[in-house]
């Protein structure tokens, strides 16, 4: 949605939110580095992804080595999701969602994020 020139994310679910941080860091926040050295924090954001979601969403500022923050990092999962999947965030489409997370703007048409999805479902499911 647009009030003016803002873009107004639509909120992701916590349980959801918190699925991704156990895969990606088994739970674990701060400044940790994954993918040699090319991802950042509890939810293993590049800088790319970064760079896309504080495009989407100006108001979120900040610098990149400020996704090891965990509240600072829901903003950016929050807004690069809203960005390339709002209807997705806004039915819930978990499946959707993390494949997107895991393999970028088309990542829910990758093969290779099928087995990420099931790590996250599975998280999901218990």
């Amino acid at each position: 949605m647009l009030v003016g020139t803002a873009t107004i994310a639509e909120s992701l679910d916590r349980k959801f939110l918190n699925a991704l941080n156990q895969v990606e860091a088994s739970g674990r926040t701060g400044a940790i580095v994954g993918d040699n050295g090319k991802a950042l924090g509890g939810y293993q954001i590049h800088k790319v992804y970064w760079q896309d979601a504080v495009q989407y969403d100006k108001s979120i500022g900040g610098k990149y080595q400020d996704v090891t923050n965990k509240a600072y990092a829901e903003k950016i999962v929050t807004a690069y999701l809203n960005r390339y999947a709002k209807q997705a965030v806004l039915s819930n489409d978990y499946e959707t969602l993390a494949r997107i997370h895991n393999g970028g703007p088309k990542g829910a048409k990758k093969t290779a994020t099928t087995g990420y999805w099931q790590k996250v479902k599975k998280v999901l499911d218990n």
